[in-house]
């Protein structure tokens, strides 16, 4: 990069430039006025420095520091995290935001020449089974986080956790008439209430389907107290639409993630958030560095920025998203969000329904052309 005392060598004096427009102007090598004199020397120096800052600027475009997030999270979060870093930092944070199964397949193409720094928001079994794609970091948050959320190997590292919960709205059904649990839902009653997302559009309603095949036996026994609830529900496009759907009160009940309970309450909603009786699960997302990508150091300074305890309390406030962090107090934070000790947690085989992905929504997509 270009600096003051390496461009004295490559400029000509200041009076040699001046001297010789002078005399381009006059015709002559002498005879210069006193107004002329200074007309000309102050012109020569707007000259002299335009031509330092041509040289200059180039080299202060390259210093700026910027960071490549591949992201799945929503803009809400997107924006807030990303505003306050670059705040702190000075390091530009250019978003390149898509669903998480879109989000590595880029990686994937881009492998033997990354474009990316970091990914974000996506979920353990994605990260877990793409590893090779990432570079190992040691955050200086790591000890804050369970090591069941955090890879071995420090190739990835989780950020907050999504529980499967029932949404209900108190106004249009009674807070004491509600279900408690998943076995609730499968009352006729509720038939076309239940609001729910399509598990072909959202990783969160392929696992709940998943993990209640599981609670309910398992295999055929399983998914045939699934096909009974599929019968109850109304499959939406968008996750979204469920909790918009609740909110609203379009629907009664909806099947959802816990930030969206609190996120509604807060605006005034009379949304109820239901932890169900017979359990659920906690699944996680994370972060990782892209490996070789092509800003390191930017990159190393995200993953602890967006794991430290005060930027988790903003993400809280702000997204009632539960953090991975066992240092938060979430009794004094808004949402009142119940500790994980108190919620019935259930073990979820993430890794195998992963990998039988494609034949299950294959099989869930015909239960729902079925219940219709």
């Amino acid at each position: 990069r270009p600096n003051l005392c390496s461009m004295a060598v490559l400029l000509p004096p200041l009076s040699s430039v001046c001297r010789t427009r002078n005399n381009e102007a006059t015709g002559l090598g002498f005879g210069w006025g006193l107004g002329e004199e200074r007309m000309t020397v102050a012109t020569c120096g707007l000259a002299l420095l335009g031509l330092i800052l041509t040289m200059l600027l180039p080299g202060l475009a390259a210093a700026q520091k910027k960071l490549v997030v591949y992201t799945s999270n929503e803009s809400t979060l997107n924006d807030l995290v990303f505003g306050a870093f670059t705040k702190e930092t000075g390091i530009v944070v250019e978003p390149v935001v898509a669903g998480s199964g879109v989000v590595i397949r880029r990686l994937q193409a881009e492998k033997d020449r990354p474009l990316g720094d970091i990914i974000w928001g996506v979920s353990r079994s994605l990260l877990q089974t793409n590893k090779a794609l990432f570079t190992p970091y040691v955050s200086k948050n790591k000890d804050a986080i369970p090591v069941e959320y955090r890879d071995p190997t420090d190739l990835w590292i989780g950020n907050n956790l999504h529980l499967l919960v029932i949404l209900q709205n108190t106004k249009i059904l009674p807070a004491d008439q509600g279900p408690k649990g998943w076995d609730d839902l499968l009352d006729p009653k509720w038939k076309g209430k239940i609001a729910f997302t399509d598990p072909a559009n959202s990783g969160s309603a392929y696992a709940t389907v998943t993990m209640l095949v599981d609670l309910w036996g398992g295999g055929d026994a399983g998914w045939k107290k699934v096909a009974a609830l599929f019968k109850n529900l109304k499959v939406l496009n968008r996750s979204s639409l469920v909790f918009q759907g609740v909110g609203n009160g379009e629907y009664p009940l909806g099947i959802s993630l816990e930030y969206a309970g609190p996120m509604w309450a807060s605006g005034g909603a009379p949304v109820k958030t239901i932890y169900p009786n017979d359990g659920t699960i906690a699944s996680m997302e994370g972060i990782a560095i892209i490996k070789n990508g092509p800003h390191p150091e930017e990159a190393r300074a995200f993953v602890d920025f967006v794991n430290r305890k005060d930027v988790r309390e903003m993400i809280l406030k702000a997204t009632f998203r539960r953090p991975t962090r066992t240092d938060l107090d979430l009794s004094s934070l808004p949402g009142g969000l119940p500790p994980l000790q108190q919620i019935k947690l259930l073990d979820y085989k993430e890794d195998a329904w992963t990998e039988k992905r494609k034949e299950t929504l294959e099989r869930i997509k015909d239960m729902i052309q079925e219940s219709r």
